[in-house]
């Protein structure tokens, strides 16, 4: 783990940082305006005494390696790779076969760039290629947009991308791992997998290729079709398009999110660039942050038929669970962004996108009432009902309370009628409170801890996971907990994968700020104090449960709780 130390220390947060905005020393800190969402008045800050950064808008923050994986979408691995080339400083050798699973993704990278100049080359051939391009113009794009986009294009043949490469002395098996041809049913037989297909290259936000997806000109089926799962690609974690408009994006504050290629070209191609693509897949936790990363605002597009609705439909659960709400724009006569664009322009789609987006709670809305003049009031209670089971998914209280008042306004229902009716539901959890999310003494211990790699080791190594059980930061205890057995060191890049946005941001928040270093006896304190609070909400739980029993005349059960509650008011008079 030296390596890493190596690197944090010569590559300095505030240079990184100024790469994606521009700083201005405030006091200790350096302030500009947050590089991962659009804001008016500065809130990002970057500690280079720490070597932290925080926002206190959106609220991501972490170390150098933590910036540089969100910014820039890459894996810790890739970030260790790209800062120590920066830095020229030279990783250490890893084992026999390390060398080749290292160099796998570089490969692919290298597979996928020759792919590229392949499927482009033959689009301008004639014959097969004249036709593709006709295609292309036939749905209105124009050579600047074919150029842009680097659309090209895959012969109508079983083995004609393989046999380039074959001429090339490329292996088979690595044009398997890039997903760019498929086993026969002979081994050692290969067969391409594009055919017939107009190619439209899928780039990284770091400009390289990761992947392809193909639409048939052949009349083949499936229509559409994708690259599989690579070493440098996963299916769901990439919008299309980003890479050339993130900066579009951030600029107007806005991502209108679209389903396919030729919706996102037709989009970009009009003048609207604010747009990416999620290609078809249903909507993923990690597009949705990914996209929150470049504009507070999103406005979800997909085809205005059934099936386009079904695939926002989808995609709803999920923005809630991570308490974001796009906007949805469902256009008319059952059309896609392409064919609005083709049809009715740019200006239209503007115009119509102003007007007729709606918040996603009043898309859900009007997927249960089409007609909600005719509805009647128990009709709007029970899809009230519905809705809030999706609504109470988001443990943010705050947002959840602004939800529930705008689905009450766009059914004109009664706010307090509605919550007695939640209250009254069996099974609903109850919403977290507004307090400060940790306790001051889980505050006070993650800060001491995760400044102090000696002191955290020994302490760890004497805690146990009973001692956070049902604290709000259990699971970032759980994980140092688990780096001290494995006698590996917490990474903060590590951490906040592993107990996700959630969580991981009250942590950055409360490492930007200044306080002492904490002692081994702060520590402890803290420890004892978090192991009597534990306690002290299990005797809670206990007592709710004896007057249960006793209630219920459960004799055997009381029994044995009421010993279990003599034990732990032993052991709470004792701490």
């Amino acid at each position: 783990m030296e390596i890493i130390d190596q690197i944090r220390q010569a590559a300095d947060i505030v240079d990184i940082a100024s790469q994606y905005t521009t700083l201005r020393r405030r006091g200790r800190k350096h302030v500009g305006l947050c590089p991962f969402h659009s804001e008016k008045d500065p809130s990002f800050t970057v500690d280079s005494e720490k070597q932290l950064f925080h926002c206190f808008g959106c609220g991501v923050g972490g170390d150098v390696f933590t910036l540089v994986m969100e910014k820039e979408n890459l894996t810790f691995p890739e970030v260790l790779n790209h800062l120590a080339e920066r830095y020229h400083i030279p990783l250490p050798q890893k084992t026999k076969l390390s060398p080749e699973l290292q160099k796998l993704e570089e490969k692919v990278y290298k597979v996928n760039e020759t792919a590229l100049a392949f499927f482009r080359r033959n689009l301008f051939q004639k014959g097969e290629g004249e036709a593709a391009l006709a295609y292309l113009k036939k749905r209105n794009l124009d050579d600047d947009t074919i150029e842009a986009l680097k659309v090209g294009y895959a012969p109508n043949s079983w083995n004609a991308l393989l046999g380039y490469f074959q001429g090339r002395g490329a292996e088979p098996a690595l044009l398997e791992k890039a997903g760019l041809v498929l086993p026969g049913q002979k081994k050692p037989e290969y067969y391409d997998r594009f055919r017939g297909r107009v190619i439209f290259p899928i780039f990284g936000l770091t400009g390289k290729v990761v992947a392809f997806g193909g639409r048939t000109v052949a009349d083949a089926d499936p229509k559409y079709l994708n690259s599989p799962d690579t070493p440098v690609y996963s299916k769901g974690k990439v919008l299309y398009g980003l890479n050339w408009t993130k900066e579009a994006v951030r600029e107007a504050g806005e991502l209108i999110l679209v389903e396919g290629y030729t919706d996102f070209a037709s989009l970009y191609q009009a003048g609207i660039r604010n747009v990416a693509a999620s290609l078809g897949t249903a909507l993923t936790t990690d597009q949705v942050y990914q996209a929150h990363r470049f504009a507070a605002k999103i406005v979800i597009n997909y085809d205005g038929d059934r099936a386009g609705k079904a695939a926002t439909s989808r995609g709803i659960p999920l923005c809630f669970e991570i308490g974001k709400q796009p906007e949805v724009l469902v256009l008319p006569e059952n059309l896609d962004p392409d064919g609005f664009i083709r049809k009715h322009g740019a200006k239209a789609y503007l115009q119509l996108k102003k007007s007729r987006s709606v918040p996603l709670i009043k898309f859900m809305i009007d997927m249960q009432i089409p007609n909600l003049a005719s509805q009647s009031r128990e009709g709007k209670i029970s899809v009230a009902k519905r809705i809030i089971d999706i609504i109470l998914i988001n443990p943010d209280t705050i947002s959840g309370s602004e939800y529930l008042r705008q689905l009450c306004e766009y059914l004109d229902l009664d706010e307090r009628i509605v919550r007695s009716s939640i209250e009254r539901t069996p099974g609903k959890k109850p919403a977290l409170q507004t307090e400060d999310f940790l306790l001051p003494a889980e505050k006070r211990l993650l800060q001491i801890l995760l400044s102090d790699e000696e002191l955290a080791a020994e302490l760890l190594a004497e805690a146990r996971e009973d001692d956070f059980r049902g604290l709000r930061s259990e699971a970032a205890f759980a994980f140092m907990l688990d780096c001290t057995r494995k006698a590996r060191r917490v990474l903060l890049p590590e951490l906040a994968k592993a107990v996700g946005p959630e969580l991981s941001r009250p942590i950055s928040e409360l490492l930007q700020e200044r306080i002492g270093r904490g002692s081994g006896e702060e520590a402890i304190d803290c420890l004892q104090s978090l192991r009597k609070t534990v306690l002290e909400t299990r005797f809670r739980a206990l007592q709710k449960e004896i007057v249960r029993c006793e209630r219920n005349g459960e004799k055997d059960k009381l029994a044995a709780l009421l010993s279990q509650k003599q034990a732990l008011t032993k052991k709470i008079m004792s701490m």
